[in-house]
């Protein structure tokens, strides 16, 4: 399985019925496509939409419908659309239960640099530190390193987006939970070993009683 398809999958997972998630630009926005149909979840755009549906396919792209990372989406029945102030005021008022974001760098303490390297252009910092601190859950969708660095460490050298609020990482590697105590390994993906992901990660893992199969 393609790894950011599995990362995908595994976060879904973690989705309950009745939730209004926000997904991030890239990775985070195939979540949407693994949900389990049954379920009633409500997803929300920074640029002002809620009841956002899978991605469409190539033949059936509107480029006047796009998400906060300019990508084509769909809309549900009954989805709404409503200006930038509306969308942060969901955002900033504690309404979205689950925020999905990718990341250059998460620490054990459960911060988060993600929206800046230091002498690169970016376009801005979008609204990752407001979905950070208004959401009421933080999961962290990424691959486990970048060019054979690791991302997930002692502590974060980049610019923070959030402080103390990553509650879960989810990356081809492996499952894991931000506590008071450190990350917790919880779930290994199909052939990767507990040296192995340890071998790749700066921080050290505290591995989980009830360790098992992503």
């Amino acid at each position: 399985m393609n790894p950011k398809e599995l990362i995908a999958r595994r976060v879904s997972k973690e989705l309950k019925d009745g939730d209004v998630v926000n997904l991030g630009i890239g990775l985070p926005t195939m979540v949407a496509n693994y949900v389990d149909p049954n379920l009633d979840i409500t997803f929300q755009s920074e640029n002002g939409m809620l009841g956002l549906g899978p991605a469409p396919d190539a033949e059936h792209e509107d480029w006047d419908l796009t998400n906060a990372g300019g990508k084509p989406v769909t809309i549900a029945t009954g989805g709404v659309f409503f200006d930038s102030a509306t969308s942060f005021s969901i955002i900033r008022g504690g309404h979205v239960d689950v925020t999905v974001l990718g990341s250059l760098q998460v620490d054990e303490e459960g911060n988060i640099a993600n929206w800046i390297i230091p002498g690169k252009m970016v376009p801005g910092m979008g609204g990752a530190m407001d979905l950070l601190v208004g959401a009421k859950k933080v999961i962290v969708a990424m691959t486990h390193t970048s060019k054979d660095q690791p991302k997930i460490l002692k502590k974060c050298t980049l610019p923070f987006t959030a402080v103390k609020e990553v509650d879960m990482i989810v990356t081809d590697l492996g499952v894991m939970e931000v506590t008071k105590e450190g990350i917790v390994l919880t779930e290994l993906a199909p052939g990767v070993t507990v040296e192995e992901i340890q071998r790749k990660t700066e921080a050290k893992l505290i591995i989980s009683d009830h360790l098992k199969e992503m």
